[in-house]
């Protein structure tokens, strides 16, 4: 069991700061596939990997949509190369 103190720390609770990446985001561009649901796209990458992509919370929030062939940018973790984000499209 944790025992929480006064300010909201508890001792033996692990803290960790999740607001900080540790390594820089990876900029690639990728081609849409195909549409899989409100905001996921599979995404075919420059080097020929397919991919899970999807937006980023400013794309959903004004309702982006990709059609199929367009070309998008993306953002992905050094740590997980089967998905990414998508942050803009490109024309």
């Amino acid at each position: 069991m944790v025992k929480c103190l006064s300010r909201g720390l508890c001792a033996g609770a692990i803290s960790v700061d999740l607001t900080v990446m540790s390594e820089p985001a990876i900029e690639t561009t990728g081609t849409i596939l195909e549409r899989k649901g409100e905001i996921l796209y599979r995404v075919e990458l420059m080097n020929g990997k397919v991919i899970l992509g999807h937006l980023s919370k400013p794309l959903t929030d004004s309702k982006t949509e990709f059609l199929n062939g367009d070309s998008v940018l993306l953002e992905m973790t050094p740590f997980d190369f089967d998905q990414g984000r998508i942050v803009s499209g490109i024309h």
